[in-house]
């Protein structure tokens, strides 16, 4: 719409920091200076100071420019050089430094007619956005909401042609013959996977994915088929700080297989410096988690998942933190050996599984620990896994569903070779009277399995099991 414009035009000056080194400082000095000065050439701006410090030159480039004259600057990953060297404390000082420099040059300023800036993080650490306090957060803005992401309306309406396809695909029918009820239910499956991110202060306005969404329906346009991939992690769900922060922090695992965990207010909406900040503040800028509550001044903020397909990711991180060697859960040809395999066969898989466990970072000290990373490696690897599931008379530890088999897994914890069968009666009798796995079983096979963990240091497996019979 260029040559349509007829309101007022401002020339564009976009810095994109993702183009300019995050390892060395005068190199990126160097990398930002060069667009301000092709900036200055290409609108006619001559006669400034040169210079090697950006706030310096855009100071200069702003003092020569005619009284009249403004600009739209637009910076895109904002935070790149400070998410890149979360673990190098001196590093990141010399870059925030200069960043705080340069934002401190144009703060303000007159010839900015607009400005807008983008990143991972939002942060309000004091020493960098003091000097641009003039900055709108609009994070969580309601107005703006439903701007990052397709509502279920949108992508019913524009969409919908891919929708019928999925559906006459599935059903192996015309696309003519698909009704309203099964494209419905087609986008009930897709929220699923895809929906629920937040970022609305009043916790109303929810999106979907868009490259999630779009991924799943060119999926369906050039294979034929409907899939549930896991789309986001596959292109973008392992952001650098993320790696960085998890090299030198223990992030908690049992608050993470919660449904939602709770921060102080000011946590979530004033985080300072990325190396003082809320490890779940942080998963959620950077997509794991996302808001479930309203941001009230009086009361915690609720962070969970958003979706199957984050939760999915999220674990898949957890996994590469927990666990010092990739376990395979298949069995063959692709089939799970959960799917298909025998008692013993299970907890052959699982023994694999807890002896690659990292166990001076995440030692497994008692039953909830031992629950809580089975349930990291069993979502990690794509598992429809229900966690501590409520039926009328208690809640079962570990249940995995697949479309023929339903797995339920009653886990007790010990230390002593001499409690172990004593723990194993236990869980067996646990399984009998509370009917673990029964409900809403439809016409799967039910396999319930009682089994002890010895976690002695000579031990450290699963000693003892049993298949609870029918």
């Amino acid at each position: 719409m260029y040559d349509k414009w007829e309101q007022d035009k401002y020339p564009v000056l976009h810095l994109s920091f993702l183009e300019y080194s995050a390892t060395d400082l005068d190199a990126f000095k160097k990398s930002l200076c060069q667009p301000l000065r092709d900036f200055a050439r290409l609108n006619g701006i001559t006669d400034y100071a040169d210079d090697i410090e950006p706030s310096n030159l855009i100071r200069n480039i702003f003092t020569v420019m005619l009284d009249k004259m403004q600009i739209v600057l637009l910076i895109d990953e904002y935070d790149r050089q400070l998410t890149a060297n979360i673990n190098k404390p001196e590093l990141y000082e010399k870059f925030r430094i200069c960043i705080r420099d340069f934002y401190g040059a144009i703060k303000g300023k007159k010839q900015i007619k607009f400005m807008a800036v983008t990143g991972v993080t939002r942060l309000k650490d004091d020493s960098i956005f003091s000097v641009g306090s003039d900055i709108k957060d609009l994070s969580y803005e309601n107005d703006y909401s439903s701007m990052i992401g397709f509502t279920r309306e949108e992508i019913k309406h524009f969409y919908l042609d891919y929708l019928k396809l999925g559906v006459a695909y599935e059903n192996d029918k015309s696309q003519e013959s698909v009704t309203d009820s099964e494209i419905e239910n087609l986008l009930d499956r897709m929220a699923e996977h895809y929906d629920s991110y937040c970022f609305d202060e009043f916790n109303k306005n929810k999106v979907f994915s868009t490259y999630s969404v779009n991924g799943f329906l060119q999926d369906i346009y050039e294979n034929q088929t409907v899939r549930f991939g896991d789309y986001w992690y596959d292109v973008g769900g392992l952001p650098s700080i993320l790696v960085n922060y998890v090299d030198s922090h223990n992030l908690d695992i049992e608050k993470l297989l919660t449904s939602e965990i709770a921060i102080p207010y000011n946590d979530f909406v004033n985080p300072t410096s990325l190396i003082d900040i809320n490890d779940n503040v942080l998963m959620c800028q950077t997509g794991y988690l996302t808001l479930k509550s309203e941001l009230d001044p009086y009361d915690n903020v609720l962070l969970g998942p958003a979706n199957r397909e984050v939760r999915s990711a999220l674990f898949s991180l957890l996994t590469l933190r927990i666990y010092e060697r990739n376990i395979s859960p298949y069995a063959t040809e692709k089939k799970y050996v959960l799917e298909q395999g025998t008692v013993e066969d299970i907890i052959n898989l699982f023994n694999e599984v807890l002896a690659a466990i990292s166990y001076d970072k995440y030692p497994v000290k008692d039953e909830p620990v031992l629950r809580a990373l089975l349930q990291v490696y069993l979502i990690g690897k794509n598992h429809d896994v229900r966690i501590e599931q409520n039926n009328s008379k208690g809640r079962s530890d570990i249940i995995v569903n697949f479309p023929k088999r339903r797995v339920v897994l009653e886990l007790k914890y010990t230390d002593k070779v001499n409690s172990e069968k004593a723990k194993l009666a236990e869980a067996e009798q646990q399984i009998i009277e509370k009917g673990y796995g029964l409900e809403d079983l439809g016409g799967r096979e039910l396999i319930q399995i009682a089994c002890v963990f010895n976690g002695a240091k000579t031990k450290r497996q699963i000693t003892m099991y049993k298949q609870v019979e029918k």
